[in-house]
């Protein structure tokens, strides 16, 4: 069977109001998709889908906590009502800590889990039941290179980003038995220049910060959109996540005594943590809600790698045209070489 390429018509993004998610969103609603907006903050979502209307789309914004599973079944059915049936569901939605294990309250622990682990089971489950009926669908998990390598001070975020992956090939699995689809990817980010270091909890002496290299969020919405489009079972970002997963599988306790000697002071900033900075852990933070975070002035707004792995077939007829380019050059030297 040929999958069709067509433009998704109703998108869901989850974690809308900011960073990957508000990005993924308006990038859809430039190709001109519909867009279901999902998040905390109202105002941020209004601000988001009055963007998003700009390009001449419907733009829906649903105040949703993802922690609970009701209020993600209601957004769902919300979205079916006003909009229509769900092409793709993009879970985004995310909350982190930075601290060790052993500064970590099992409140924040069980806080960003239902978040950031959970949120991605309700969004799968409620498209799912709906994308079943008509046997078609995609939903895209957004994850992240920390789903393969886990970094010290984020042991809650990086155990969410390892489940997602698990609950994701197994569910892949079931819809592989049924014949379903219904297709399931996942994109695996780097470090992103999002406004999430900015108002997540810190419990280290320096504010948080992104492990360099940093792209910006416009990265991810391509990936994003691109695997919305396209049946690929994972998609990589970014050179340093390519790094990262394939270093963990050849050498994984080499890996664990350089970050243990280098992560710590990685991800934080020269500046101090602000005691007084609002965090968004059990509530968002009126006002902060950006596309972008404070770190424009080092990340990168385009990805090499991931033009390469999404042209495949240019890179390789590049790759072939210049190797016979090669063999030319060879051959006619030598021929010179042969009459001289």
């Amino acid at each position: 069977m040929v999958r069709s390429r067509r433009l998704p018509n109703i998108v869901v993004v989850t974690g809308a109001s900011a960073g990957v998610g508000r990005a993924a969103a308006l990038a859809f609603a430039r190709q001109g998709a519909d867009v279901a907006l999902l998040a905390r903050d109202e105002q941020a979502l209004a601000e988001v889908a009055d963007i998003a209307s700009g390009y001449g789309v419907r733009a829906l914004p649903i105040v949703t906590d993802m922690s609970s599973a009701q209020a993600v079944e209601a957004a769902a059915d919300r979205v079916e009502r006003e909009l229509g049936p769900i092409d793709v569901w993009v879970n985004n939605a995310m909350v982190t800590m930075f601290a060790p294990v052993s500064r970590t309250a099992p409140a924040e622990f069980a806080r960003i889990t239902e978040v950031t682990y959970l949120g991605y089971v309700w969004g799968t489950m409620a498209a799912l039941k709906r994308m079943s009926e008509r046997d078609k669908g995609v939903i895209v998990q957004v994850g992240s290179a920390l789903a393969y390598r886990a970094i010290p001070l984020q042991a809650a975020y990086c155990g969410a980003k390892y489940a997602i992956r698990g609950f994701t090939d197994a569910l892949r699995c079931e819809l592989l038995h049924d014949k379903s689809d219904v297709r399931v990817t996942m994109v695996q980010m780097p470090a992103l220049n999002t406004p999430q270091f900015d108002w997540a909890a810190s419990r280290m002496p320096g504010a948080p910060r992104p492990v360099a290299p940093v792209y910006e969020p416009e990265v991810a919405a391509r990936a994003i959109v691109w695997a919305a489009k396209h049946p690929r079972r994972e998609l990589h970002v970014g050179l340093s996540s390519i790094k990262a997963i394939a270093a963990n599988k050849i050498a994984p306790g080499y890996l664990d005594r350089y970050l243990a000697k280098r992560a710590f002071r990685a991800q934080q900033r020269d500046s101090a943590t602000d005691p007084e900075q609002p965090v968004d852990l059990w509530h968002p933070v009126p006002g902060m809600h950006r596309l972008r975070g404070s770190f424009s002035h080092e990340a990168k707004s385009t990805c090499a790698s991931l033009w390469l792995d999404t042209h495949r077939g240019a890179a390789l007829g590049a790759l072939a045209a210049l190797g016979l380019g090669v063999f030319a050059l060879l051959a006619r030297r030598r021929d010179h070489a042969a009459s001289a």
